[in-house]
Protein backbone atom coordinates (compact mmCIF):
# COMPACT_ATOMS: atom_id res chain seq x y z
CA UNK A 1 0.00 0.00 0.00
CA UNK A 2 2.07 7.82 -1.95
CA UNK A 3 2.02 11.23 -0.39
CA UNK A 4 1.50 14.15 -2.74
CA UNK A 5 3.73 17.16 -2.16
CA UNK A 6 3.56 20.55 -3.81
CA UNK A 7 6.69 21.22 -5.89
CA UNK A 8 7.93 24.72 -6.54
CA UNK A 9 9.08 25.69 -10.03
CA UNK A 10 12.73 24.99 -10.73
CA UNK A 11 13.55 28.64 -11.30
CA UNK A 12 12.23 29.65 -7.88
CA UNK A 13 14.15 26.88 -6.17
CA UNK A 14 17.34 27.92 -7.96
CA UNK A 15 16.88 31.54 -6.95
CA UNK A 16 16.28 30.62 -3.33
CA UNK A 17 19.36 28.43 -3.39
CA UNK A 18 21.48 31.30 -4.73
CA UNK A 19 20.16 33.67 -2.07
CA UNK A 20 20.98 31.10 0.56
CA UNK A 21 24.60 30.90 -0.65
CA UNK A 22 25.03 34.69 -0.57
CA UNK A 23 23.45 34.97 2.87
CA UNK A 24 25.67 32.25 4.25
CA UNK A 25 28.80 33.85 2.82
CA UNK A 26 27.98 37.29 4.28
CA UNK A 27 26.86 36.17 7.68
CA UNK A 28 29.09 35.23 10.56
CA UNK A 29 30.14 31.59 10.67
CA UNK A 30 27.57 29.83 12.80
CA UNK A 31 27.04 26.09 12.99
CA UNK A 32 23.92 24.93 11.15
CA UNK A 33 20.92 24.17 13.35
CA UNK A 34 20.42 20.52 14.19
CA UNK A 35 17.78 18.64 12.19
CA UNK A 36 14.35 18.94 13.67
CA UNK A 37 12.22 15.90 14.38
CA UNK A 38 9.26 15.15 12.16
CA UNK A 39 9.02 14.26 8.50
CA UNK A 40 12.56 15.27 7.50
CA UNK A 41 14.60 12.49 5.92
CA UNK A 42 18.33 11.89 6.34
CA UNK A 43 18.76 11.32 2.64
CA UNK A 44 17.01 10.83 -0.64
CA UNK A 45 14.81 7.78 -1.17
CA UNK A 46 15.43 6.06 -4.50
CA UNK A 47 13.28 3.03 -5.33
CA UNK A 48 15.00 0.00 -6.81
CA UNK A 49 12.05 -2.14 -7.89
CA UNK A 50 8.44 -1.67 -8.92
CA UNK A 51 5.51 -1.82 -6.50
CA UNK A 52 4.61 -5.30 -7.72
CA UNK A 53 8.17 -6.57 -7.15
CA UNK A 54 8.34 -4.93 -3.72
CA UNK A 55 5.16 -6.70 -2.71
CA UNK A 56 6.33 -10.04 -4.15
CA UNK A 57 9.88 -10.03 -2.80
CA UNK A 58 9.50 -8.23 0.54
CA UNK A 59 5.99 -7.59 1.85
CA UNK A 60 4.47 -10.93 0.87
CA UNK A 61 7.29 -13.12 2.28
CA UNK A 62 7.21 -11.10 5.50
CA UNK A 63 3.47 -11.62 5.83
CA UNK A 64 3.96 -15.39 5.45
CA UNK A 65 6.06 -15.33 8.63
CA UNK A 66 2.89 -14.22 10.42
CA UNK A 67 0.36 -16.31 8.47
CA UNK A 68 2.39 -19.51 8.94
CA UNK A 69 3.02 -18.93 12.64
CA UNK A 70 -0.30 -20.43 13.72
CA UNK A 71 -2.41 -22.73 11.59
CA UNK A 72 -4.42 -25.93 11.64
CA UNK A 73 -3.70 -28.62 9.06
CA UNK A 74 -5.88 -31.69 8.51
CA UNK A 75 -3.86 -34.76 7.54
CA UNK A 76 -4.54 -38.48 7.29
CA UNK A 77 -3.02 -38.82 10.72
CA UNK A 78 -5.40 -36.24 12.18
CA UNK A 79 -5.43 -32.54 12.94
CA UNK A 80 -2.03 -30.88 13.21
CA UNK A 81 -1.75 -27.53 14.98
CA UNK A 82 1.20 -25.25 14.30
CA UNK A 83 2.14 -22.71 16.97
CA UNK A 84 5.40 -21.01 17.94
CA UNK A 85 7.19 -23.13 20.52
CA UNK A 86 10.83 -22.04 20.52
CA UNK A 87 12.72 -18.77 20.66
CA UNK A 88 13.63 -19.32 17.01
CA UNK A 89 9.94 -19.57 16.11
CA UNK A 90 9.20 -16.23 17.81
CA UNK A 91 12.28 -14.66 16.22
CA UNK A 92 10.98 -15.56 12.77
CA UNK A 93 7.63 -13.94 13.54
CA UNK A 94 9.38 -10.85 14.86
CA UNK A 95 11.39 -10.54 11.65
CA UNK A 96 8.17 -10.68 9.66
CA UNK A 97 6.46 -8.12 11.88
CA UNK A 98 9.36 -5.65 11.75
CA UNK A 99 9.63 -6.03 7.98
CA UNK A 100 5.91 -5.31 7.61
CA UNK A 101 5.97 -2.33 9.97
CA UNK A 102 8.99 -0.70 8.37
CA UNK A 103 8.53 -1.98 4.81
CA UNK A 104 4.96 -0.71 4.57
CA UNK A 105 6.25 2.87 4.38
CA UNK A 106 8.26 1.99 1.26
CA UNK A 107 4.85 1.84 -0.44
CA UNK A 108 4.75 5.62 -0.01
CA UNK A 109 7.81 6.09 -2.24
CA UNK A 110 6.77 6.90 -5.83
CA UNK A 111 7.77 4.03 -8.11
CA UNK A 112 6.40 2.14 -11.14
CA UNK A 113 3.52 -0.14 -10.26
CA UNK A 114 4.85 -3.03 -12.34
CA UNK A 115 8.00 -3.92 -14.29
CA UNK A 116 8.19 -2.64 -17.88
CA UNK A 117 5.85 -4.58 -20.15
CA UNK A 118 3.88 -6.12 -17.28
CA UNK A 119 0.26 -5.01 -17.62
CA UNK A 120 -1.15 -7.51 -15.12
CA UNK A 121 -4.09 -9.68 -16.09
CA UNK A 122 -5.95 -6.57 -17.20
CA UNK A 123 -7.11 -7.43 -20.72
CA UNK A 124 -10.10 -9.27 -22.06
CA UNK A 125 -13.82 -9.11 -21.18
CA UNK A 126 -13.41 -10.92 -17.85
CA UNK A 127 -10.19 -9.23 -16.72
CA UNK A 128 -10.01 -9.18 -12.93
CA UNK A 129 -6.88 -7.08 -12.43
CA UNK A 130 -6.15 -3.41 -12.97
CA UNK A 131 -3.36 -2.24 -15.24
CA UNK A 132 -0.50 -0.20 -13.72
CA UNK A 133 -1.97 2.94 -15.32
CA UNK A 134 -5.36 2.27 -13.73
CA UNK A 135 -3.78 1.69 -10.32
CA UNK A 136 -1.85 4.94 -10.59
CA UNK A 137 -5.01 6.83 -11.58
CA UNK A 138 -6.82 5.48 -8.51
CA UNK A 139 -3.97 6.50 -6.21
CA UNK A 140 -3.75 10.00 -7.65
CA UNK A 141 -7.52 10.45 -7.39
CA UNK A 142 -7.49 9.65 -3.66
CA UNK A 143 -4.01 9.58 -2.07
CA UNK A 144 -5.57 9.74 1.40
CA UNK A 145 -7.14 6.30 0.88
CA UNK A 146 -3.82 4.89 -0.37
CA UNK A 147 -2.03 6.11 2.73
CA UNK A 148 -4.82 4.80 4.98
CA UNK A 149 -4.30 1.31 3.54
CA UNK A 150 -0.56 1.60 4.17
CA UNK A 151 -1.16 2.64 7.78
CA UNK A 152 -3.52 -0.31 8.27
CA UNK A 153 -0.79 -2.72 7.13
CA UNK A 154 1.80 -1.02 9.30
CA UNK A 155 -0.48 -1.18 12.34
CA UNK A 156 -0.73 -4.96 11.99
CA UNK A 157 3.07 -5.15 11.92
CA UNK A 158 3.20 -3.11 15.13
CA UNK A 159 0.51 -5.31 16.66
CA UNK A 160 2.47 -8.47 15.93
CA UNK A 161 5.66 -6.93 17.32
CA UNK A 162 3.84 -6.38 20.60
CA UNK A 163 2.45 -9.93 20.55
CA UNK A 164 5.96 -11.31 20.06
CA UNK A 165 7.20 -9.35 23.06
CA UNK A 166 4.47 -10.96 25.16
CA UNK A 167 4.61 -14.33 23.35
CA UNK A 168 0.83 -14.45 23.23
CA UNK A 169 -0.08 -17.37 20.96
CA UNK A 170 -3.82 -16.77 21.24
CA UNK A 171 -3.58 -13.24 19.89
CA UNK A 172 -1.54 -14.42 16.91
CA UNK A 173 -4.70 -16.00 15.48
CA UNK A 174 -6.47 -12.64 15.57
CA UNK A 175 -3.40 -10.87 14.16
CA UNK A 176 -3.38 -13.26 11.21
CA UNK A 177 -7.01 -12.35 10.46
CA UNK A 178 -6.20 -8.65 10.81
CA UNK A 179 -3.30 -9.02 8.39
CA UNK A 180 -5.47 -10.86 5.87
CA UNK A 181 -8.08 -8.10 6.11
CA UNK A 182 -5.46 -5.37 5.68
CA UNK A 183 -4.04 -7.05 2.58
CA UNK A 184 -7.30 -8.04 0.91
CA UNK A 185 -9.08 -4.75 1.53
CA UNK A 186 -6.24 -3.00 -0.31
CA UNK A 187 -5.92 -5.55 -3.12
CA UNK A 188 -9.65 -5.46 -3.85
CA UNK A 189 -9.33 -1.73 -4.52
CA UNK A 190 -5.98 -1.39 -6.26
CA UNK A 191 -5.10 -4.80 -7.70
CA UNK A 192 -7.96 -7.18 -8.50
CA UNK A 193 -11.34 -5.49 -7.90
CA UNK A 194 -12.64 -7.69 -10.72
CA UNK A 195 -12.32 -10.74 -8.46
CA UNK A 196 -15.08 -9.42 -6.23
CA UNK A 197 -17.29 -8.62 -9.22
CA UNK A 198 -16.62 -12.07 -10.69
CA UNK A 199 -17.59 -13.81 -7.46
CA UNK A 200 -20.77 -11.77 -7.27
CA UNK A 201 -21.54 -12.71 -10.87
CA UNK A 202 -21.04 -16.41 -10.10
CA UNK A 203 -23.26 -16.13 -7.00
CA UNK A 204 -26.05 -14.62 -9.09
CA UNK A 205 -25.67 -17.37 -11.71
CA UNK A 206 -25.82 -20.10 -9.07
CA UNK A 207 -28.85 -18.43 -7.56
CA UNK A 208 -30.58 -18.50 -10.95
CA UNK A 209 -29.75 -22.17 -11.46
CA UNK A 210 -30.41 -23.56 -8.01
CA UNK A 211 -32.25 -20.85 -6.12
CA UNK A 212 -31.26 -19.10 -2.91
CA UNK A 213 -30.31 -21.37 0.00
CA UNK A 214 -33.11 -21.69 2.54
Amino acid sequence: MVSVRTRKPLAICAALFAVGIVTTACSSSKPPPPPRGGSELWGELKPVVSMKELMRDMIDPASDYVFDAVKTTITRQGVLETTPRTDQDWERIRVGAVTLAEGAYLLKVPRPFAPPGDENNSTGPDATELSPAQIKAKLEADPVLWNAKIEALRNVGLEVMDIVRRKDVKELWDAGENLDQACESCHLIYWYPGDKALLQKLDRRLDQLYGSPK
